[in-house]
C-alpha cells in the first residue's frame, strides 16, 4: 500500500500535503483529513471528529439531502491548514480525523433518530467534540439529545436557517425536518433563556408560528435584521443571549440566499451571503462551543458546487472555533491564559 504523505504538527497528523499529491487525487475526506482508524492506527486518538449523516427521510419538498455529506467532503479538498480569518491552524492545534459516516436506517425515521444519537454518543465518549455533516435537518434532535448528555445540562442552541423548524407535525408525523427544536424544547434539552434562530426568512402558515416560536423561548434574528444592522451588532446580540453557556451550532445550508446555495430541498429568496455567514460564525470565537452540524445539502441541485464549497467553508470555521476553544483549555491546564478574540 502506498505511504501517504501528510502535513504533521504538534504531533498531530493532518491533511494530506497537497505539494506532493494532487488535490483532486485520493480519498475524499474531509479536507483530505486522515481517517479515525489512521490516527487510532498511530497510537493517537482525535479532539474532533467528523462525521457524515447520509439521510433525509425527513424531508418535505425536494430530497437529495443523503448524498450530502459525501458532497460536502468533496467540495472541501481545497481547504488548506491555516485559517487566516481566525489566526488559527486547526488541523495543527489539535488532532481533527474524520469517522466516516454513520449507517442509518433510511425507511425507519425511529430507528435513525436513535442511531444518530447513539453514535454521536459513542464518537464523544472519549471526550471528543463533533462537527456532523448532513442529511436533513431530523438529525439535529439525536445530536443535540448526545450534546445536552454529555454536557449535563441543557445546551444554548443558534440555529442559522431560512426555516424555523418548529412546527408540530407534518402529515401527522411527529419527527421531520420542520420539527426538530419544537420537540428538543418539549424534551428540555434545550436551554430556553439561550436559543435563537439566525438568518429566517419567508412565508410561514401563519402568525401562530411566530407566536409558539415565542412562547418557546427563541430569539429571532431574520436576514434583514443581518443586512440592516450588520454583522457586528448580530453577534454582539447572540453574544449576549448566549454567555458562556453549553453551546451548540445548527446550520442549515438554506440560511444562504439561494444565489449562494442553490443545492438545497427547501430554497426561499433574500438570504444571507455567505460572507456574512461566515464571518457571524468568527465572531463567536471563545465561546463554549461543545457541537456543530451542517446540513440540507443536496448536490442534485447545485450547479458549480456552490453549495458544497459554502458548506464545507462553514464547517472549516466551526472546526476552527472548536479547535481554538481546546487548544485554549489545554493551554489552561498547563497553568497558560488564553482568551479568545470577539467580534
Amino acid at each position: 500500500m502506498l505511504e501517504i504523505p501528510r502535513v504533521t504538527e504538534n504531533g498531530n497528523i493532518g491533511p494530506v500535503n497537497s505539494a506532493l499529491v494532487p488535490r483532486f487525487g485520493g480519498a475524499p475526506t474531509y479536507a483530505l483529513l486522515p481517517r479515525l482508524d489512521e490516527v487510532a492506527a498511530a497510537g493517537q486518538s482525535a479532539d474532533i471528529k467528523v462525521v457524515g449523516v447520509p439521510f433525509d427521510a425527513g424531508v418535505s419538498y425536494r430530497s437529495g439531502t443523503r448524498f450530502g455529506s459525501g458532497h460536502i467532503r468533496q467540495s472541501s479538498r481545497l481547504l488548506r491548514p491555516y485559517n487566516p480569518a481566525t489566526d488559527t491552524s486547526p488541523f495543527a492545534q489539535v488532532q481533527v480525523a474524520d469517522a466516516g459516516d454513520m449507517a442509518v436506517n433510511p425507511f425507519n425515521i425511529h430507528e435513525a433518530i436513535e442511531a444518530v444519537q447513539q453514535d454521536a454518543l459513542d464518537l464523544t465518549e472519549d471526550g471528543a467534540s463533533l462537527m456532523t455533516l448532513g442529511g436533513d435537518h431530523t438529525i439535529a434532535l439525536p445530536l443535540l439529545r448526545a450534546a445536552s448528555q454529555r454536557a449535563g445540562e441543557p445546551v444554548a442552541l443558534l440555529h442559522f436557517d431560512a426555516h424555523l423548524d418548529t412546527w408540530d407535525t407534518y402529515f401527522g408525523a411527529e419527527y421531520t425536518h420542520g420539527t426538530p427544536f419544537r420537540r428538543a424544547v418539549e424534551e428540555g434539552i434545550l436551554d430556553t433563556e439561550a436559543i435563537s434562530h439566525v438568518g429566517t426568512r419567508g412565508p410561514l402558515y401563519g402568525k401562530k408560528d411566530l407566536e409558539d416560536d415565542r412562547r418557546f423561548g427563541f430569539g429571532i434574528v431574520t436576514s434583514s435584521d443581518v443586512f440592516r444592522q450588520g454583522v457586528d451588532e448580530v453577534v454582539g446580540r447572540l453574544r449576549d443571549r448566549i454567555g458562556n453557556r453549553p453551546l451548540y451550532i445548527s446550520v442549515d445550508i438554506d440560511v444562504l440566499d439561494p444565489a449562494h446555495a442553490p443545492g438545497t430541498g427547501t430554497p426561499e429568496a433574500g438570504g444571507m451571503t455567505s460572507r456574512e455567514l461566515l464571518e457571524i460564525i468568527r465572531g463567536l470565537r471563545g465561546m463554549n462551543l461543545v457541537g456543530a452540524d451542517v446540513v440540507e445539502v443536496s448536490p442534485a441541485y447545485d450547479h458549480a458546487e456552490l453549495t458544497g464549497i459554502a458548506a464545507s467553508h462553514v464547517a472549516y470555521d466551526l472546526i476552527s472555533l472548536m479547535a481554538d476553544l481546546r487548544a485554549g483549555r489545554a493551554e489552561g491546564a498547563e497553568g497558560t491564559q488564553q482568551t479568545g478574540e470577539t467580534a
